[in-house]
This record gives C-alpha cells, sequence and structure tokens, in this order.
C-alpha cells in the first residue's frame, strides 16, 4: 500500500514532503488553489483544469502533520489506518466507533469523522472502485441504462440474493435492511488513474521515456522497438504525435484466491499494463493497473465480454481524448490512449478473441489452414505444420524418418488480416450467459476415435464457422 502510494502520488515516508523540494506552490492561479511549479522557472503558461486543481488541494490538506510535531501526514495516518480495516475485515459500524474513540483519546489530532468520511477521501485520491452488479449466468450488467433493473432482461434470474433482503451494519450506526446482489464485480475507473500518471513530477516524464530516452538501435529492448507499435504509430500518425498518448496491454487469467483445491471457485483479475515507461518500471508490480475484479465460483469464460463493456466505454473515451494537466509541461492537454494488444495464455486466449483454441483448428495464426492429426492412442491432436515456415531448401523439409514420414513442399499459409475477420464475423449471433450455451458433448470426439482415416489433411472448413463469437475488441 504505501508503495503504491509513493509512486502515484510521489510521496516520502512518515509524512515527509509530498512534492520534491524543487517545488514551490503559487497562490496566483484562482482556479481551486495552488499550482506547483520548479523553483527558478517562471510562472507556469496555463492553469490547472478544475479537476486537476481539485487534486492538488486534496493533496495540499491531506499532506498536513496528523498533529503538531508528528512525524505522519493525514493522508498517510488515513490509508494505514483504512489499511488495517480491509485486512481486520471490520466493519464500518465498528471502524467508526473506533474513529470517535481516536478523536476523544486524541482531540488535537485530525482524524476523520467516520469511515463514510475517510472512504470519500480514499475515493476523490483516485483509490477507489465502483461496484458494478451483474447477473448470476453472466448474460448483463446492472450498469448504465440497466442498472435499476430487478431480473436479468435475458435469463429472468432476479438480481438480488433470493429476492430477500438482509441486515447489514450502516456505518453510520445503528441497522438497515438493504438487498444484497447475486454477484459483484470490482471495477477501478481507467481515467482518472492515467491522469494522475501526469499529475505527479515522479512519473510524467517517465511516460515520454519511450520516446525521448529510448535507444533506438534496431534490437529489441522494449515493446516500442516492435513491428507491431511501429504499424500502428504509422497507421495513426495523429495518436503518435504526441509521445504522451498512453499505449496500453491487457493481462487476464484467472485464480482460486482461497488456495483450496477442494474448492471450486475462479476469479479473473483484468490488469493493464503501460508501455510508455521505460521496461524496469512498467514491469514492477506498483507499475500494474488493476481494472476490474470478475468473481464467480466458475470463471466467466466466453461471457467475459459483458464485464469488459465499462472498460471499453473508457477506452473509447480515450481514444477521442480527455483533457490532462502536464504538471512538468505546466500545459493541459488531450490525453489519448489505445489498447494495442491482450497477454493471456491459450484457454484465456479464446474467451477473448473467440477463437475456439481446442480441436483440428486450434492454432489461430493458421486458421482453417491449421494441419492437425488425431493421435489415437493419446487422445489428441498433434499439430505437425511447423515445417511450413522453414526456407524452401532447408534440409527438415526432406527428412521423412525424423518427422512424419512426409515431405513437406508446402509455403506457410497467408496470414488472416483484421478486415478479413470483420469480413467473417459479420454474421455471427452469440448470446451471452452461460444458461444459453449449448451442452458440452463427446460427440465429436468419438466421431474422430472411430474414424479410420489416418491422413493428415486439411479439412474444408469455413473460416467463419470456427469463431465462436464477435469479441468486444473487434
Amino acid at each position: 500500500m504505501e508503495g503504491m502510494l509513493w509512486d502515484t502520488f510521489n510521496m516520502h515516508s512518515h509524512g515527509e514532503q509530498l512534492f520534491p523540494p524543487n517545488f514551490i506552490a503559487f497562490d496566483d492561479c484562482n482556479i481551486g488553489g495552488n499550482v506547483f511549479c520548479e523553483t527558478g522557472t517562471s510562472a507556469p503558461d496555463e492553469e490547472p483544469n478544475e479537476e486537476a486543481a481539485k487534486f492538488y488541494n486534496l493533496l495540499n490538506e491531506m499532506n498536513e502533520e496528523l498533529y503538531e510535531g508528528s512525524k505522519y501526514s493525514k493522508l498517510s495516518f488515513c490509508i494505514r489506518l483504512f489499511h488495517l480495516k480491509c485486512l481486520g475485515g471490520w466493519t464500518g459500524n465498528s471502524f467508526t466507533m473506533l474513529l470517535k474513540f481516536l478523536r476523544e483519546m486524541f482531540p488535537f489530532a485530525k482524524i476523520p469523522q467516520s469511515c463514510q468520511d475517510m472512504k470519500r477521501l480514499i475515493k476523490d485520491l483516485g483509490l477507489g472502485y465502483d461496484k458494478i452488479h451483474s447477473c448470476l449466468n453472466d448474460c448483463m450488467l446492472y450498469w448504465g441504462d440497466q442498472k435499476n433493473h430487478q431480473s436479468c432482461h435475458v435469463c429472468g434470474k432476479s438480481h438480488w440474493m433470493n429476492g430477500n433482503t438482509e441486515d447489514v451494519n450502516g456505518d453510520e450506526g445503528g441497522t438497515h435492511l438493504r438487498k444484497k446482489p447475486v454477484k459483484v464485480m470490482r471495477y477501478f475507473p481507467l481515467i482518472p488513474r492515467l491522469q494522475r500518471l501526469f499529475m505527479s513530477s515522479k512519473t510524467t516524464d517517465s511516460m515520454r521515456w519511450h520516446n525521448d530516452q529510448r535507444t533506438d538501435d534496431g534490437f529489441l529492448r522494449h515493446p516500442a522497438d516492435s513491428l507491431a507499435w511501429k504499424s500502428f504509430d504509422s497507421k495513426f500518425s495523429s495518436f503518435a504525435s504526441d509521445p504522451r498518448n498512453v499505449r496500453l496491454g491487457l493481462a487476464t487469467d484467472g485464480f482460486n484466491p482461497f488456495k483450496i483445491i477442494s474448492t471450486s471457485y475462479s476469479t479473473w483479475p483484468v490488469v493493464l499494463v503501460s508501455y510508455n515507461l521505460p521496461p524496469w518500471i512498467c514491469m514492477k508490480q506498483s507499475s500494474f493497473i488493476l481494472s476490474m475484479i470478475i468473481p464467480g465460483e466458475k470463471g466467466p469464460r466466453n461471457d467475459i465480454d459483458i464485464y469488459l463493456k465499462p472498460l471499453i466505454e473508457e477506452l473509447k473515451k480515450l481514444w477521442s481524448g480527455v483533457e490532462t494537466y502536464d504538471v512538468l509541461r505546466k500545459e493541459n492537454f488531450n490525453l489519448r490512449a489505445a489498447l494495442l494488444w491482450t497477454i493471456n495464455d491459450f484457454p484465456a486466449y479464446a474467451n477473448l478473441s473467440g477463437w475456439s483454441t481446442k480441436g483440428r483448428y486450434a492454432y489461430p495464426c493458421c486458421a482453417a489452414q491449421t494441419c492437425s492429426k488425431w493421435l489415437y492412442n493419446g487422445k489428441k491432436f498433434s499439430y505437425i505444420g511447423y515445417r511450413r515456415w522453414l526456407d524452401g531448401n532447408h534440409k527438415f523439409r526432406f527428412q521423412r524418418t525424423v518427422f512424419d514420414g512426409t515431405e513437406e513442399y508446402r509455403g506457410a499459409p497467408k496470414q488472416t488480416i483484421g478486415s478479413e475477420i470483420l469480413f467473417m464475423l459479420k454474421d455471427i449471433n452469440f448470446s451471452y450467459g452461460k444458461i444459453n450455451q449449448p451442452p458440452i458433448t463427446q460427440t465429436r470426439r468419438r466421431s474422430r476415435d472411430e474414424s479410420d482415416d489416418d491422413s493428415d489433411e486439411e479439412d474444408n472448413s469455413n473460416e467463419a464457422d470456427l469463431w465462436k463469437k464477435r469479441s468486444i475488441f473487434f
């Protein structure tokens, strides 16, 4: 928690100055308060926007000493105490009573009034999250225009657990009734967190590293040296013209948070990585951007698109641009961001892309031209067409006994491009939700076992039939 605060807000330990010593505050800005400038430079050319000014004022207020002579700031006290609340599983009511007791014991300290006040403070700093309810069968999110729906419009399941209410301890004391949703996703808004990277002098300069300080000598040291990055820059030159625009990667996978093999549960965190940063920073845990946590006893599988909708909406806004303040250059600029690629294992690749990574045509680069052979003893497919990528006169192409008893004269298959994929997916209809999925049968597998065709000839398959859905990324 402390490391995250230091990296995000340029903090020093135990309540020391929040900004570097060469930063001073000017009082001549009329938008919400102070603006931070380097010592020895002229006044800022442009005032921060209203949101940035509000953030700086909040940091100024929270950087005050907890009490006179204290080595802790008000911010560090609140964060550490709230961290203990989360680790201990305290209720909001008990936490409020603790704060009340601390205020009575230390009336000279600047302690928040209640748990709600502390939550509001942390959320204003950009460390909060939104609770978004979802259908039990992953059919829909109760979000946006559908936030107040009482049941799923796809499967008809109730929004609430057993349709009943439960007793909940209020943060302000007392007991009240509140409905409990059947499933809740935690979503961490992306736009404020990217804006914070440019509001701190510690991280602003690093967000331009890929353009200003990277060694460009033809060697692959950073994603900016890759063909995918360069191809994107050439296609979207307006985006590439400002090195502050953010390039993102998305990674996700499921895990069991209870560490008990006998307990069936799969939680899916979705993490974003900013590749503007240098490689020794962007791969640090403190630099990862947690986007959402998808709960459930079973993984979302192909229905993961339902949970990605809030993120996609933010990415669309970021593609057009949002106003952000650059603390080093003292200017407001239009911050844009783009998702370049995803990072995942093969099963998660199928869930995100919609391509089936099982069976005869599992290899996505070859698609319907995948070379596969059914192993009758092993009861699985073997993919044997890898010699097609070798040079035409390579010796491995003509070695029969070492491989599958044949010589390989074919060239590498043509790679399917994006426009061709969109054309194949234009007529695909997919219904989200576990209740709408066809039952898994073993009919196709038994037919392979009983087949007496030992050849590895490719089937005449239509590529459009091999897609399970149109991904939300398309």
